[in-house]
């Protein structure tokens, strides 16, 4: 049999390292699969739902920086993918979306499932290509591998089942990666950037994602000009483990001095940072430097002083020479004092959890944290998750945090958790999830971590409520509202169907069970953690309009007959102010 059009498709992509598929097979679609099937070494990652699916993806793409397949049929088959593109998009994972189309015969003609590619996935990828004639195959894939793969992020094939079945075009179809390229400002602009560095008496840095690959240049500079290193969450897990410079992070999730570091430093470096969150960085009254690859990052969350265009490895590598060591400790000092006091305060419900009742958020994560393996791999689902993982899962070289730290998806950690276990099988992966998450979309496809035996840990932080929309709701002055609803006994659940399933609400067996549930090695644990639904978590720093948000929604809840539920926040709080 003659090559077709899909299997030529599947060839080059299998050329340019990927290794699975996750989707789920249907008419347009079919001869894209059968195409699969015959190539052989691509693995198809069957699932309940696509958005699973491709969450999944994101996670494998993200931690082995490998480009990762999803497929979806015609219509409602491929917009079940968005979401989990989007958040390849935000998050930089290279993803490819094969995408099942309608004949070419029938075409705007708005047949059955048909929708314009173009169009819909504009808003979430990188590049979408159309293959309406044989003769494209190579230069759509091609395209389609290197934009994911070099701008890190998701791309589209949308393959009509007629042209996926057609006879490939008779010639070789190969591809490669061109070599890596080194990216750095040119040497005027980093002889700028020394100059401003010398001169500031207190230099703080503030690092992200793009230190990913930086870890030791950033270290070494911090450490040259002894400069407390701040980092958002993405950054978190490179640049605190083994780092005597580190003093936390700042916005709502924020601990230590990280804050101060950034607000009474002279001159600040924004390191491969986009950090959203504005109102927690510093005014005009602190000179700014951004460093990043994306151009676009630079100066849309604060107004810099100099924007340089680089890779943050590339650019400190080159800048560490240029620039004086500092000689002066007090602001570091300072700053990792800041940072001792308020882990002081982050320990109180952890030293107490045990005598604790319901179970406290803090003493359960720092429990895990400790009996976590050294390389594990956590995955943490929007909400209070993010709170709790960002405070008590303390990071180290190999260990590995994930989530939709940038779109801020619901629901991604337990198939985030089922993409990294096939990536890396046999090491611990764990998903912190909400329970509304889990409910959303993890339940149904607990039965393909059954299928598949795969084993990893869903970890629900049971609190009955979308707690973070409830902490939001707070903090903007209104009374909670809509954030409520009733929960089964996941356990019971997770038995059911095929899962170990494991229920905790005594705080005296949160050890044992978290134990039990790393060492179960024969397919997925669902260990429902029934947790104090009133925690609050106070950052570092708290904004006047967070402050006044709380005080109203107090006041209103007070009158609108909820004074026993403020009483219990209060009270279940109050070694946090």
């Amino acid at each position: 049999m003659s090559q077709t059009v899909a299997d030529v498709m599947w060839e080059m992509l299998e050329k340019a390292g990927v290794k699975r598929c996750y989707g789920i097979v249907g008419d347009a679609l079919n001869p894209v699969i059968d195409a699969l099937r015959r190539n052989g070494k691509i693995e198809f990652i069957h699932v309940r739902h696509e958005e699973y699916g491709a969450f999944a993806a994101v996670a494998e793409a993200y931690l082995t920086e490998n480009p990762v397949a999803v497929c979806g049929t015609a219509g409602p088959g491929v917009t079940h993918l968005i979401n989990g593109l989007l958040d390849a998009r935000k998050e930089g994972a290279p993803i490819i979306a094969i995408a099942g189309d309608v004949e070419t015969s029938i075409m705007d003609t708005s047949a059955l499932e048909e929708l314009n590619p173009y169009r819909f996935f504009d808003v979430a990828c990188l590049y979408v290509g159309r293959v309406i004639n044989p003769q494209q195959i190579r230069a759509v894939t091609t395209t389609a591998i290197l934009t994911a793969c070099l701008q890190k992020g998701p791309t589209v094939i949308s393959l009509p089942g007629d042209i996926a079945s057609s006879a490939a075009p008779s010639r070789v179809h190969d591809f490669r990666f061109p070599p890596r390229s080194v990216l750095h400002p040119a040497e005027p602009d980093l002889r700028k950037l020394a100059q401003m560095i010398d001169d500031a008496d207190k230099v703080a840095i503030f690092g992200g994602e793009g230190c990913r690959n930086a870890r030791d240049q950033v270290i070494q500079l911090a450490s040259k000009l002894k400069a407390p290193v701040g980092y958002s969450f993405r950054g978190k897990q490179w640049l605190e483990h083994d780092n005597p410079n580190a003093v936390g992070m700042t916005g709502l999730l924020g601990y230590g001095g990280a804050y101060r570091a950034i607000h009474d430093a002279d001159l600040v470096l924004l390191l491969g940072t986009d950090f959203p969150f504005s109102e927690f960085l510093p005014g005009d009254d602190v000179k700014k430097v951004q460093i990043d690859t994306n151009p676009h990052h630079i100066g849309r969350r604060t107004a810099v002083d100099l924007g340089l265009v680089g890779d943050i490895h590339d650019t400190v590598k080159l800048l560490l020479p240029m620039v004086q060591p500092k000689t002066d400790t007090k602001f570091l000092d300072a700053r990792i004092s800041d940072t001792k006091s308020f882990e002081e305060m982050l320990s109180h419900y952890v030293t107490k959890g045990p005598g604790i009742k319901p179970i406290r958020p803090e003493f359960f994560t720092a429990t895990l944290n400790e009996l976590a393996a050294d390389d594990a791999m956590f995955f943490v689902d929007t909400g209070t998750p993010c709170i709790w993982s960002a405070r008590y899962i303390r990071g180290s070289g190999k260990r590995r945090v994930f989530g939709s730290f940038t779109w801020a998806s619901m629901a991604c950690a337990s198939p985030n958790a089922f993409g990294a276990q096939l990536a890396y099988p046999g090491r611990q992966t764990i998903a912190l999830c909400g329970d509304g998450g889990f409910t959303m979309l993890a339940m149904g496809d607990l039965l393909t971590q059954v299928q598949r035996k795969t084993p990893v840990l869903n970890i629900i932080y049971n609190n009955a409520s979308l707690d973070f929309v409830n902490i939001e709701q707070q903090e903007a002055g209104i009374v909670p509202f809509g954030v409520d609803f009733k929960n089964p006994d996941f356990a019971k659940v997770a038995d059911a169907m095929g899962a170990k399933g494991i229920r905790l609400e005594d705080p005296a067996d949160v050890r044992t069970a978290i134990s039990e549930a790393l060492a179960h090695k024969s397919g997925p644990v669902v260990l429902d953690a029934v947790v104090d639904p009133f925690a609050l978590s106070l950052p570092s720093h708290v904004p006047f309009h967070t402050a006044k948000g709380f005080t109203l929604s107090m006041a209103k809840q007070v009158l609108d007959g909820k004074m026993d539920a403020v009483i219990k926040s209060i009270e279940r709080n109050v070694r946090l102010v």
